[in-house]
C-alpha cells in the first residue's frame, strides 16, 4: 500500500532540537473507534495506555517512521495519513516532541507484536488519567471538532436560538456563548437556554468567562479572555469541564499551558474589519506559535469556514469564528 500524505506546513517556530522526536498514529476503525497500545511497566511512562508509534530515527522522515513503527508494533500497513497535532512536552527527565498523524486508511489485522496489549476504544470514552501526560492533548484533538462558533450580535432570544440552529444544521458542534453587553443576571438566564438548546442538538457549549456560572447554567466549560489570564495561577474549572483560553502571543500560550488549558484560540491570523489597527499574525507566524503550544489551537481572525483545511496545514485544530459561522444561513 502506498502511503499518501496530506502535508503539514513546515514551520520554524518549535524549538525541539533536544527533544526525542516521536511519530504517533491515531488509527481509526470503521466504527470510529481508536486503537490504543499498553506500555510495558518497565518503560518510561510505563503501565499506561498510549497511541501507537515510536522514535523517528536519524535521517528518517516522520511519515517513514510512522509506517515502520506501526508495521513493527501492530503488523499493519498504513495508507493515507493527515496531520493532527504536534505536542512539545517536558517530563522533567525527558523532553519529547510528539508528531501526531491521523491514519485514515490501513490494511492488516492489528496485533501486539511486541507483547503489548492493544484495544479499540470510543474516543468519547478516553480518560486522560490512563495516559502519559503528553498524550492528553491528543485526546482533546480527537474529541474536538474542526469548527468553533463564537456567538455574535442578536436582537432577542428568538434570533439567538435561530442563528444557533442554523449553525448546528451546518455541522457546528462546539459553541462559545459570548454576549459582552448583557448584565451577569441576564447572561446567566440566556446561557441556561443556550446550553440546553445546544445539548439537545448534540453540541457542547462554553461560557465566555464567568466560571462562577458554570454549574447553574449547565455549560460544558468556560472560555477565558486573554486579559483575564494574569488573574489566574491555576485552572479555574475541574478536569470534567472544558477550559479554553484566548491568546495572541507566545507568552499567553505558555500561561494557558501552565493553567492546563484544554485548547486555545490564537488570533488574529488575518486582518479583521473589527480591529483594523491590530497587525495580523499571518499564517507563517500562526504556524510557528501553534508549534510551541502543547494543546489544540484554533485559528481566529479574518478566517472563514472554508479555511479549515488551510488552518490544519498550518498546525491548527480548525477554525474559530464569529462572523463566518454566525451570519450564514443553513
Amino acid at each position: 500500500m502506498v502511503v499518501k500524505t496530506e502535508q503539514r506546513q513546515d514551520n520554524p517556530g518549535g524549538d525541539a532540537t533536544d527533544a526525542m522526536h516521536v511519530a504517533v498514529g491515531v488509527v481509526f476503525n470503521n466504527e470510529g473507534q481508536v486503537l490504543l497500545s499498553h506500555r510495558h511497566a518497565h518503560l518510561h511512562q510505563g503501565d499506561l495506555w498510549e497511541f501507537p508509534g515510536g522514535k523517528v530515527e536519524a535521517g528518517e522522515s516522520v511519515q517513514t517512521a510512522l509506517v515502520r513503527e506501526l508495521r513493527e508494533e501492530l503488523g499493519i500497513q498504513i495508507g493515507r495519513v493527515s496531520p493532527l497535532i504536534r505536542i512539545p512536552w517536558n517530563y522533567g527527565d525527558r523532553r519529547v516532541l510528539l508528531d501526531v498523524w491521523e491514519v485514515d486508511s490501513w490494511q492488516g489485522r492489528p496485533q501486539g507484536l511486541e507483547g503489548q496489549a492493544i484495544r479499540w476504544c470510543d474516543p468519547a470514552q478516553l480518560d486522560a488519567r490512563d495516559f502519559p501526560a503528553a498524550n492528553h492533548a491528543i485526546i482533546r484533538a480527537i474529541q474536538l471538532p474542526d469548527q468553533y462558533l463564537i456567538t455574535g450580535a442578536f436582537r432577542d432570544e428568538s434570533e439567538l436560538l435561530g442563528k444557533l440552529a442554523d449553525a448546528f444544521r451546518r455541522g457546528v458542534r462546539l459553541v462559545q456563548f459570548r454576549a459582552k453587553d448583557l448584565t451577569v443576571t441576564r447572561y446567566a438566564e440566556l446561557a441556561r437556554q443556550v446550553c440546553e438548546f445546544s445539548h439537545e442538538r448534540g453540541t457542547r457549549c462554553l461560557l465566555n468567562d464567568h466560571p462562577e456560572l458554570l454549574e447553574e447554567t449547565g455549560a460544558d466549560g468556560i472560555h477565558l479572555p486573554a486579559y483575564r489570564l494574569p488573574e489566574y495561577t491555576r485552572r479555574p474549572v475541574s478536569a470534567d469541564h472544558l477550559f479554553a483560553v484566548s491568546t495572541h502571543d507566545e507568552h499567553e500560550i505558555h500561561h494557558a499551558a501552565e493553567l492546563g488549558a484544554d485548547f486555545i484560540v490564537l488570533s488574529p491570523v488575518c486582518a479583521t474589519p473589527d480591529h483594523p489597527e491590530v497587525p495580523p499574525l499571518g499564517w507563517g507566524q500562526f504556524a510557528a506559535l501553534a508549534d510551541v503550544a502543547p494543546m489544540p489551537v484554533y485559528a481566529l481572525g479574518g478566517v472563514a469556514g472554508s479555511d479549515v483545511a488551510l488552518a490544519r496545514r498550518h498546525g491548527a485544530q480548525g477554525v474559530a469564528a464569529i462572523r463566518a459561522y454566525w451570519e450564514q444561513k443553513a
